[in-house]
């Protein structure tokens, strides 16, 4: 693991569902009134009136601040929030959540030892020859710490905060509701599939064991490719709760948009990340679907290291092919095929009106932009980000299109918008046309690989006597 800033904070992590509960219906009080208030200040002439009075920039301080100590489902809501919803949030409600994506408060001492007495036992101390009490890392659901075996092996243990496994389901309906309060969420909008994936997801992410079999699946698949390194799982050490992996020492990847690296390095770093999800679209059918910068590390030999699978995403076989199909679509800027294949796939609906269909292909084909682009696509100078987002603002407030995406796809368009995002941090120039239809390529390639024996088999048994 890398060597980042190590948390300042403590506090203990909130375990029972009743507790969290509590904590939220606060957190829901300090909100009502503090919009009460902010709501009889701009009656008094205070303020220009935005579209919530409910979450100001203090209320997004004061959401962030309470999120960061409940951590689990709660805090990992609050940041796909400050990722997501930029074009529902006033600018300084996403930045006061922004806090969210970096680190939380870690777990005092005595919280954590009595962690680690119930996952390996009595005695576990005299198992290591040395382990630091301060963690490496504290995110949203459990905090990493660093180690060395009897046997001199070197660990990064990511340790799960106590509770939040079984406060998953409460939390997410629980800050849903908070949301709504703050009309963040739109009440007259179901939420309910999504709710119901986060819910899932959350669930999986929460399971080491599962994360550990995600890894050696991950490192399995890219076996084949020199650049990336996956850690290896200890198993001696590993729980459902506790994660053994190896260490590995970096930096982040953010780093790489100092002036420390080339722009050389930094088109290479975004080919090398729009190449792997292509792969994991069209090729394992299997995705990290979490592109957040803190789970890629740069390598002193200069490969990169990928971090975290507990957001590992099983692509559904037809959702891969309607994903080549919709962006072979987009690259042609074909806009019928396009409209065709979005309808297949649940992001348009048979109740939009003509105009609303038009519109979500008009986003599609922006948001698609740089796999329409021939030769090197400038990410840094596009402004990708904030003109989608416009357009996104637009689709919901001109348009009326309120409704979520389909929530088969949430992962998947979380880890492709993501990497476009990491790409514009970046300043990455690439041919992302290219690695596209290398990509599509490769994929037909495979499928008539895969179909020529069927079809030999079928020619076999017609032929054979009776």
């Amino acid at each position: 693991m890398s060597e980042p800033r190590r948390p300042q904070r403590r506090s203990r992590v909130p375990t029972g569902r009743l507790e969290r509960l509590v904590r939220i219906g606060w957190l829901t009080g300090e909100i009502a009134l503090g919009g009460a208030a902010e709501g009889l200040r701009r009656i008094g002439g205070g303020a220009p009136s935005p579209s919530s009075v409910f979450l100001t920039g203090a209320a997004g301080r004061r959401l962030a601040s309470r999120l960061s100590t409940m951590r689990g489902a709660a805090m990992k809501l609050g940041q796909l929030l400050s990722l997501e919803a930029d074009d529902l949030l006033p600018p300084e409600v996403t930045e006061a959540l922004s806090v969210l994506r970096a680190e939380g408060d870690a777990m005092p001492r005595s919280q954590l030892r009595r962690v680690l007495g119930r996952n390996w036992g009595k005695g576990w101390e005299q198992r290591f020859a040395s382990f630091d009490f301060e963690p490496i890392a504290a995110a949203s659901i459990g905090q990493v710490h660093a180690a060395v075996t009897r046997d001199g092996r070197e660990l990064a243990l990511k340790i799960q905060y106590p509770g939040v496994a079984s406060s998953i389901d409460s939390d997410v309906d629980n800050l849903a509701a908070l949301l709504r309060l703050a009309r963040v969420l739109p009440g007259d909008v179901d939420f309910s599939l999504v709710l119901a994936e986060a819910k899932h997801q959350l669930r999986r992410e929460a399971d080491y064991q599962t994360e550990a079999e995600q890894l050696r699946r991950y490192r399995a698949l890219l076996s084949d490719d020199p650049e990336f390194v996956v850690p290896r799982v200890h198993d001696d050490f590993t729980t459902s709760r506790i994660l053994a992996m190896d260490r590995l020492r970096g930096v982040p990847l953010e780093d790489a948009c100092g002036s420390d690296h080339t722009d050389a390095r930094r088109d290479a770093l975004c080919a090398l990340l729009l190449r792997l999800v292509l792969r994991e679209l069209f090729e394992f059918g299997f995705m990290q679907s979490d592109p957040n910068f803190a789970n890629y590390l740069l390598l002193p030999d200069g490969r990169v290291a990928l971090l975290d699978l507990g957001a590992g995403y099983e692509i559904p076989p037809a959702l891969s092919s309607g994903y080549a199909r919709l962006f072979r679509a987009a690259a042609d800027q074909n806009r019928g095929e396009l409209k065709r294949v979005a309808q297949e796939i649940g992001f348009i609906a048979a109740s939009d009106t003509p105009a609303q269909a038009e519109a979500i292909v008009d986003l599609m084909l922006l948001a698609t932009e740089p796999l329409q682009h021939r030769g090197v696509y400038d990410f840094g100078a596009s402004k990708l980000p904030a003109r989608a987002r416009d357009a996104g603002t637009s689709l919901v407030f001109k348009q009326g299109v309120w409704r979520p995406p389909p929530a088969a796809t949430l992962l998947l368009q979380r880890k492709l918008g993501g990497t476009f995002l990491v790409c514009v941090r970046l300043r990455g120039r690439v041919d992302a046309r290219a690695l596209l239809e290398e990509a599509l390529a490769r994929r037909a390639s495979d499928e008539a690989r895969a179909a020529a024996p069927a079809r030999a088999s079928d020619g076999d048994r017609a032929e054979a006597p009776f």
